[in-house]
């Protein structure tokens, strides 16, 4: 049985739309932008701030240790000094239902709500921040699950016992394909039904402007609701792009070849061995008692193997799947190429940040080799491609971008692109996707990152990027060391800008916890 499902991309693009009334005669005759926000906190225009990056945090407490509250802890003693958070998806585990939310959003990260002294009081579909958290959708955030397994996970213990997962974060619901998500952070103008709700609705908080338009004016402790899926806003001279990678992350489609299809032959052997561990992994669970210290650690540990299984079994299926060019996003992707540009082109811009989830660099052993991973990147070339084409020599040889920000790998970790031949070369990318879910380890194959381009002498493989710095699970059995993370990046006067990374880390070790110091560093 299939117990995560991932809705299509056009499924997805369109519900996004439909929740935000894209393109609404109303917006479209305020002259509204609806891909731009301005956070109005009264410091936007100072060069010198500081801000957090989280990701893959969604979980709840962990038979009696609760990482993603650990993080939250350490993240207070940064509250004052810090004007934002950025999240970088997958918020809540394991489908994006509204049902974890409290539990896996509200009470770990209260003291950032208002009226967070009392988180049970607090909706999901009502929360107001009052530091702002500025998140991009996960995958995760997006899934759904089958109706036979919601029948069965939503009756009794006994009959989930037969499913073999235990206490499993799926329940009744999904995320009925990003519902949940849209309703918890974007400005939902869907549940305005009458024309003059909308009108109103339009005229009292989207009334900030920029050289788009009219846009929506984040104010932090009042209105902290987001435009869209994917957005933009500018903040101490520094322009931030966050992005939906959901809806550009499909595999290329197998080649209609010898060689297509030994891959296509060897991608059904992997679905069918690791369905054969999903199976086994299974069976040991069963065997676990979750009120034995140990035995709990273990049963932790295997479950974070069942999530990792599931997510491989998603990719390769995605690979199968595409017998025909996949559906691409270049909607959106269009509108990052042309902001690119714009912001380029405008005097008071030093600097450019992008986030969003899937990264298209990265070493932890689970992610630098998914078809998905290789996809995002390509598409994200694509853009920088057409960008630099167009500004010519405007960038003076600096990069496109400053820094790219993800997660979905849970790990933390500081790369840097070599030069690819194309203009995503020599740009910095950190993950930021330990801050709560089971962390992962490095791949055995190393911290440099090689490619292969198809040239017309034939295949080249070459040096892409260097991994510089990588934080994740590492040791084996009752030596086993999992570490948790975030950074906090304080953003410097200049142009271009200086950004002083901090890393901040606290580890699991012998059902102990032991935060880790490591260096700042410079970008």
């Amino acid at each position: 049985m299939e117990f995560i499902f991932d809705p299509p991309i056009p499924v997805k693009i369109q519900k996004m739309k439909e929740r935000v009334r894209w393109g609404h005669p109303s917006l479209v005759q305020r002259g509204i932008d609806q891909t731009s926000m301005v956070i109005d906190d009264g410091n936007s225009d100072n060069s010198e701030f500081s801000f957090i990056v989280i990701g893959d945090s969604g979980t709840t407490e962990h038979h009696g240790h609760h990482p993603q509250r650990r993080i939250a802890e350490l993240m207070l003693a940064h509250r004052e000094e810090c004007r934002f958070v950025l999240h970088t998806g997958d918020v809540i585990y394991v489908v994006g239902s509204h049902e974890y939310y409290p539990t896996n959003f509200i009470e770990p990260y209260r003291e950032f709500l208002v009226n967070g002294e009392n988180p049970k009081r607090i909706s999901y579909e009502r929360m107001v921040f009052s530091l702002p958290i500025l998140p991009v959708l996960g995958n995760h955030d997006y899934y759904d699950v089958p109706l036979m397994y919601r029948l069965l996970a939503g009756s009794t213990r006994p009959l989930r016992r037969l499913l073999r997962y235990k206490d499993i974060e799926i329940g009744w619901h999904g995320s009925y394909k990003g519902d949940a998500y849209a309703r918890a952070f974007l400005d939902y103008l869907q549940a305005l039904t009458s024309g003059e709700q909308l009108e109103y609705h339009l005229d009292n908080h989207y009334t900030a402007k920029t050289d788009t338009g009219r846009c929506l004016r984040y104010e932090p402790g009042r209105f902290t609701r987001l435009p869209n899926r994917y957005y933009t806003f500018r903040y101490g001279g520094i322009d931030f792009f966050a992005l939906d990678s959901n809806t550009f992350n499909a595999p290329l489609p197998l080649p209609a070849t010898k060689e297509g299809e030994a891959e296509r032959r060897e991608l059904v052997h992997r679905q069918h061995e690791i369905e054969q561990e999903e199976m086994q992994i299974l069976e040991v669970c069963e065997k676990l008692n979750p009120e034995i210290p140990a035995q709990a650690e273990q049963l932790d540990a295997l479950k974070a193997k069942l999530y990792q299984i599931d997510e491989i079994k998603i990719d390769i299926e995605k690979q199968l799947e595409s017998h025909k060019a996949p559906a691409v996003d270049f909607e959106q992707l269009n509108w990052l190429k042309q902001r690119l540009i714009e912001s380029w082109n405008t005097e008071q811009v030093r600097g450019r940040i992008i986030y969003f989830h899937h990264p298209p660099y990265v070493t932890e052993a689970t992610k630098w080799h998914q078809a998905q991973t290789l996809a995002v990147r390509r598409r994200l070339r694509w853009v920088f491609d057409e960008v630099a084409d167009t500004l010519g020599s405007l960038t003076q040889g600096r990069s496109i971008v400053d820094l790219i920000l993800n997660g979905h790998a849970h790990c933390l970790e500081h790369l840097r692109t070599v030069d690819t031949g194309h203009a995503d070369s020599f740009i910095n990318y950190i993950i930021s996707g330990g801050s709560g879910h089971y962390p992962r380890r490095q791949r055995k194959e190393g911290s440099q990152l090689m490619e292969t381009f198809e040239e017309i002498s034939g295949r080249d493989d070459r040096k892409v990027a260097d991994s510089f710095l990588f934080v994740g699970r590492h040791g084996y059995d009752i030596q086993m060391r999992r570490p948790y993370s975030f950074v906090r990046i304080d953003v410097r006067d200049g142009r271009p800008p200086k950004f002083i990374v901090r890393p901040f880390v606290t580890e699991r070790f012998l059902g102990e916890w032991c935060d880790v110091y490591l260096e700042p560093f410079v970008i």
